[in-house]
């Protein structure tokens, strides 16, 4: 089975559909930071995520699913800052 790697970005207005598609996104991604996933799907399971999401949107809401395609190299922008901050613990 050949996955490939999506992105799945939501803006959801009623907090109970938030609650519905944040728990059907769960069941996809394997990686998020606030309403962003990261999905690894087949062809079969991206059809069945668009067609929930569409049962569950409505309105203003709104669902992005974006293929990130594989590249041979990263390219990363900017430069990592160590924080001034005291040691933290972030929990989520």
């Amino acid at each position: 089975m050949v996955r490939k790697l999506y992105l799945a970005c939501y803006d959801i207005t009623c907090p109970r559909r938030l609650r519905q598609c944040l728990k059907v996104l769960k069941g996809y991604a394997s990686g998020r930071q606030y309403s962003c996933f990261e999905c690894y799907l087949s062809h079969r399971e991206r059809e069945e995520l668009l067609a929930t999401m569409r049962e569950l949107t409505e309105g203003d809401d709104a669902f992005a699913l974006l293929c990130l395609q594989r590249q041979r190299t990263i390219h990363p922008l900017g430069q990592g800052v160590v924080p001034l901050d005291e040691a933290f613990m972030w929990v989520g």
